[in-house]
């Protein structure tokens, strides 16, 4: 009696020991906020682009939440929740660094002014209620605003919020340079013009309100160090010494991003100079050799799944991509909807050893390369030669990794200025020694079209009362936009991709309704042409008996209808077992994947405390 009730006690005290432990255990853990993210895609665990970014703050950050907290629809309140969430993990990976700041903006109050005053807009459910659901970072004088966090952009919410942490930090806008053959810095009046001066395009009008905006020549000898990006639209007629400044750009650890073309159709100037009929050409030959990759400025793609027209007025060059042309886990391709390429050209080849490719837009396996001068043929003429190449082609790359010199040589001869620049020879300035191969990683990015961003093809412009309105028609300078953003900020947000969405829907029961669906079908199909061979039976029984028949019905029409009835009552109850058998695999697998997701976890902590016990038990030994 003296021993059970010793092993009484050792086992009430052990497990309130535990009990007590646990408790600690709890309170330690949850002051650390430390915890394992088992859900998929990591929706809980920040990217180390965003680390990155935020361990290299000098200043503390202000995030001001602004999630009316009034009835709204429970999948937007559901949202601002994780956004929360999410801006807690911002705080905790911070240090001390970035502090939150939740308000509720109800109507005619304090934050309500505030975040009116902050560029935080008011957003409308379905029913017309207003809420807010914004934020605005603050880094010592600089403010930026995200006016509002919509659910269709959750997958890119943590890139928004880390782009503008890292555009508050800047201290100076960052110079983006813009090389281009195009005049897409506008021109003076003139007679190509009609006397009007052209404007420049929206697309620079959309850099120079974030950056400062510098251009450069086509002729460059050296890019200035000043500038961070450079944008090269079109090169048409691009020679050696300008790829050579190129080449030292990247090798230095410049960004730059290249807009080729095999036919640009808004190439007036180039169409002028007697330059082709349908576009001009232009490519950085010498720079893609040396990175492995190869660019026909000859081709362009013509694809049968992305054409854009019908009819007479199909032209299948002109592509009109999807969301299954772009990477949907890049966050410069992430969310563009749709975009507008005309006639493009390909990439082909394999980056060298250093190099890696990263595809953002490709064609469908459903097409072809053909002749640039056959670009803008229309119609029947158009595809009567089509043959599918079975090839998704690379309309967009990205190249990573450490770059080497298309040069090995040196800076290329410049033949024509050869005699002068020797004469001047005493005067030039000493020149700095070539770069052979880049420090660090870098990045480049190339695009088979220049097109895509001329006002013509991105956005739709109209006169109101004198105000100049513009209208996006795609999401083409939506993604050029992107592609500078990237590369303009903080070099982490280059490594930064589009997060995993919450939602998550019942697929598998989506299949079993889709399934049950099409045997329903199938049960209404069968049911239909029974009807119609009885139909067509009594027809028949009908031509066959003489005039004046009526409608007396002979015992063969009686068995065809009575064989109908049945067949259609047996069709009725397989309709019925049908639905009853959705209905019960449904309620089911909606049964286990609650019982999966809320009792599996303490299921197993109770099986390991039993196991735990018996194994002690019998260690033991008896007394």
């Amino acid at each position: 009696m003296h021993k059970k009730t010793e092993s009484l006690l050792y086992s009430t005290g052990g497990l309130v020991a535990a009990l007590i432990a646990l408790v600690l255990l709890n309170l330690v853990l949850g002051a650390a906020r430390g915890r394992i993210d088992l859900t998929q895609g990591r929706l809980y665990t920040l990217s180390e682009g965003t680390r990155a970014v935020l361990a290299k703050l000098e200043s503390p950050v202000k995030i001001r939440l602004y999630f009316s907290q009034s009835d709204i629809p429970l999948p937007i309140k559901a949202y601002g929740r994780r956004v929360e969430d999410l801006l807690a993990e911002f705080k905790q990976a911070g240090r001390g660094k970035v502090t939150v700041e939740k308000l509720d903006p109800q109507p005619d109050s304090d934050a309500e002014d505030s975040a009116t005053l902050e560029g935080v807009e008011a957003q409308v459910t379905p029913s017309g209620d207003k809420f807010y659901l914004g934020a605005s970072i603050s880094y010592a004088d600089q403010k930026l605003a995200l006016p509002a966090l919509a659910p269709d952009r959750e997958p890119l919410l943590e890139y928004d919020l880390t782009r503008a942490i890292a555009r508050a930090a800047a201290t100076a806008k960052p110079v983006i340079g813009v090389m281009s053959a195009l005049p897409v810095f506008g021109m003076p009046p003139s007679p190509m013009t009609g006397g009007q001066p052209m404007e420049p395009q929206v697309f620079i009008g959309e850099l120079r309100r974030d950056y400062t905006v510098k251009r450069v020549g086509l002729d460059a000898q050296k890019i200035d160090d000043d500038i961070k990006v450079l944008l090269v639209i079109h090169p048409r007629g691009i020679g050696e010494q300008a790829q050579y400044a190129l080449d030292q750009f990247v090798l230095r650890g410049g960004k730059l991003i290249a807009f080729l073309d095999p036919s640009a159709y808004f190439d007036q100037l180039g169409q002028m100079g007697g330059m082709g009929g349908g576009g001009t050409p232009s490519s950085l030959d010498r720079l893609l050799k040396a990175w492995g990759l190869a660019f026909d400025s000859g081709k362009v793609v013509l694809d049968m799944r992305y054409l854009t027209g019908a009819g007479a007025r199909t032209l299948p060059t002109l592509l009109s991509l999807n969301d299954n042309a772009f990477d949907p886990h890049d966050i410069a391709t992430a969310r563009l909807g749709s975009l507008l390429m005309p006639f493009a050209g390909a990439f082909t080849g394999k980056p060298v050893e250093g190099l890696s490719e990263a595809v953002l837009m490709k064609s469908s396996a459903y097409s072809q390369l053909v002749d640039s001068f056959a670009a803008t043929t229309q119609g029947e003429a158009a595809i009567r030669a089509f043959k599918p190449s079975g090839t998704e082609y690379p309309l967009a790359v990205r190249l990573t990794g450490k770059f080497k010199t298309a040069f090995p040589e040196g800076r290329p001869k410049d033949e024509d200025k050869g005699e002068k620049k020797a004469g001047k020879a005493s005067e030039a300035k000493p020149e700095a020694a070539q770069l052979k191969e880049s420090a660090g990683e870098n990045a480049v990015v190339l695009v088979g079209d220049s097109d895509f961003i001329n006002d013509g093809a991105a956005v739709q412009i109209q006169e109101i009362f004198g105000q100049r309105i513009v209208i996006p028609r795609n999401g083409n300078i939506a993604f050029a936009q992107a592609l500078v953003d990237q590369f303009a900020g903080d070099p982490a947000l280059i490594k930064l991709r589009g997060r995993a969405s919450a939602a998550r829907p019942f697929t598998v029961i989506r299949d079993m309704e889709a399934k049950a669906q099409q045997a329903y079908l199938g049960k209404i199909k069968e049911l239909e042409d029974n009807l119609g061979q009885t139909q067509e039976k009594l027809n028949a029984l009908q031509k066959g008996k003489g005039q004046g028949a009526g409608a007396i019905l002979t015992a063969e029409q009686q068995t065809e209808l009575e064989n109908f009835r049945r067949k259609a009552a047996e069709t009725r109850l397989a309709l019925k077992e049908v639905r009853r058998e959705l209905r019960a695999d449904s309620e089911a697998l909606q049964f286990w994947t609650k019982v999966l997701n809320i009792a599996l976890m303490p299921l197993l902590v109770t099986l390991a405390g039993i196991g735990l016990a018996i194994l002690r038990r019998r260690r033991t030994p008896a007394i």
